[in-house]
């Protein structure tokens, strides 16, 4: 089942599935921004990640004494157990509640809630997580939106770049064949603001920002004004990543990250771990937006 809103700028539409979105059209252009799905390359839109973001070490964790699994990028991804909390022309909530599947990979009680909502050109994305429980709730949560690159025919990767909101100093934290991270680090922005996109950025998997002052990034092409812009206040951690050649970038906000290759794999000491007092909320949105 597949979910649209639009207003009189913008067309979206969400998987009820895994509440990813599928589509994000400029009703000006025409133009489609979001990248299709092609199993052939990644299958995947964009995928939602709660309550982990990326792989745990050895693809577990311990908490209270007690081991867990859960799959890479959480329990959310690929879930067809969400319900439809309301739908209006330009706005949408999906809604996740903890069962005895969930219980079994993560012991929290919790509403989960996405809402999707259109103003003028820009899609707003927020997330509600509600503690059930009677003790502290943890988790990570993060998003991994796939934006079409180059985004019309005749165009090159190359011809693309992001810019961030501020001049950078940053390193991109390695990821092992694992997909935990290293502890070995490479500079990639060094005093700018300017990261060109190219066929073999993404060769060692993805980009992992720790130290972004940049809250606002932005998808431009160096021949024409196309814009899109994600901006991401609640969010400390960026993910930038797209399969090695493949006609696709991801802008991923995340509250976490993946295991480190020295984790512990006690779940309270996990880096970036969210913590929620018994019967409190905690939320956090980000935005996308067209010029």
């Amino acid at each position: 089942m597949i979910h649209t809103i639009q207003n009189n700028f913008l067309s979206v539409s969400v998987l009820h599935k895994g509440a990813e979105i599928s589509s994000l059209k400029s009703l000006k252009t025409g133009q489609e921004f979001m990248w299709n799905a092609n199993p052939d390359i990644w299958g995947s839109h964009a995928p939602v990640l709660f309550p982990i973001i990326g792989c745990l070490k050895d693809g577990k964790y311990n908490y209270k004494g007690k081991e867990y699994s859960i799959p890479k990028h959480g329990i959310l991804r690929n879930n067809e157990n969400l319900e439809l909390e309301s739908i209006s022309k330009d706005s949408l909530t999906l809604k996740y509640t903890y069962d005895a599947h969930s219980l079994k990979m993560f012991p929290f009680e919790f509403e989960f809630y996405i809402t999707f909502k259109l103003v003028e050109s820009k899609l707003i994305v927020d997330h509600k997580v509600v503690n059930l429980g009677d003790n502290e709730m943890l988790f990570s949560l993060g998003a991994h939106p796939g934006f079409n690159c180059p985004l019309k025919e005749g165009e090159k990767y190359s011809d693309y770049y992001l810019e961030f909101e501020h001049s950078e100093t940053d390193h991109t934290w390695n990821v092992s064949k694992e997909g935990l991270i290293s502890g070995e680090a490479e500079l990639v922005l060094d005093n700018t603001n300017i990261l060109p996109l190219t066929d073999t950025l993404f060769d060692k998997d993805a980009l992992i920002f720790k130290n972004l002052k940049s809250r606002l990034v932005s998808l431009k092409n160096k021949n024409n004004d196309t814009t899109l812009t994600l901006s991401f206040p609640d969010f400390n951690y960026l993910g930038i990543w797209a399969k090695p050649k493949a006609p696709f970038v991801c802008i991923e906000p995340w509250l976490g990250i993946a295991d480190s290759e020295d984790s512990n794999g006690n779940f309270v000491e996990k880096e970036g771990v969210i913590k929620v007092k018994a019967k409190e909320m905690f939320e956090a949105g980000f935005v996308v937006e067209l010029r």
